[in-house]
């Protein structure tokens, strides 16, 4: 994901499907996730404060359907791991989940760039593109005994309907198979990447999803995007007030490290 950019799901927020999908939920949640990993600042899930009293999800980022060589290329599905693994280890998840219950980890799946390239969602079909990710991802997913799953693919070479109908399936998938208990997806504020992912919504793929959480997403890179010394805690608190507060999603522990991470300390206080 490119870094300079607010991070936008449906529209400006993140939904995350646990087993459900309900677009119009009416409580406040104690939600917080994180993406972590992309930048190689050697963050570790320790140096991140976790408040006892929320749901805390961790976010690999990224696993990318691209080989690992010097001038990677698509693989068709066949995701490798593209996050700080040496600080970010199946050790390391481990360890942060034993210390803390309320802990879960998920990968994301695409990103903005590989390498110097932008990273497309570039299958060769849906069927075979289904299947490559649902195994790889599989042995991903248990060897770092992770919990779900991020859709963040933000560049394409297929049509919506090949795109909403790959990552409906391999969801649906993994579910199934009890590979994963949550998914979540993240568009960001582009027309392209809005248009791929409002068919993923809007066409038969919402059945497969009965309820759901919209989270509200900073970065905590505060050059850009609303910062919360221009409203952000108070656009929270106004929504939890609401009863609208579902979570709250945050660009990246990667950023937040040089700052002592004190917007998490706060995010997490809201929602507590």
């Amino acid at each position: 994901m490119e870094f300079h950019r607010l991070l936008f799901t449906f529209f400006i927020f993140q939904a995350l499907i646990i087993s459900q999908i309900s677009i119009l939920c009416t409580a406040n949640s104690k939600l917080f996730r994180e993406y972590i990993g992309a930048e190689f600042k050697a963050v570790k899930f320790s140096d991140v404060p976790i408040n006892p009293n929320v749901d805390f999800h961790f976010i690999l980022s990224f696993a990318i359907d691209y080989d690992t060589s010097t001038s990677p290329s698509p693989t068709n599905g066949k995701f490798n791991v593209f996050w700080d693994s040496t600080n970010l280890s199946p050790s390391h998840v481990s360890s942060i989940k034993s210390k803390h219950p309320n802990v879960k980890v998920a990968i994301s799946l695409g990103g903005y760039t590989v390498g110097s390239q932008f990273a497309y969602f570039k299958p060769s079909s849906v069927r075979s593109w289904v299947s490559n990710a649902f195994t790889s991802l599989t042995s991903i997913i248990k060897k770092y005994n992770l919990d779900g799953i991020d859709i963040d693919y933000e560049h394409f070479q297929a049509d919506p309907q090949t795109f909403a109908e790959s990552i409906g399936l391999l969801i649906k998938a993994l579910k199934r198979n009890k590979v994963i208990s949550f998914a979540s997806i993240a568009p960001y504020a582009d027309n392209e990447v809005q248009r791929q992912y409002l068919a993923f919504y809007f066409n038969n793929q919402i059945s497969n999803y009965n309820g759901g959480k919209v989270l509200v997403s900073f970065q905590s890179d505060v050059r850009r995007g609303l910062t919360p010394e221009d409203g952000f805690f108070d656009a929270c608190n106004m929504l939890k007030s609401q009863q609208r507060l579902h979570g709250i999603f945050v660009w990246s522990a990667d950023d937040s490290k040089a700052d002592g991470f004190i917007y998490e300390k706060q995010f997490q206080e809201i929602l507590d």
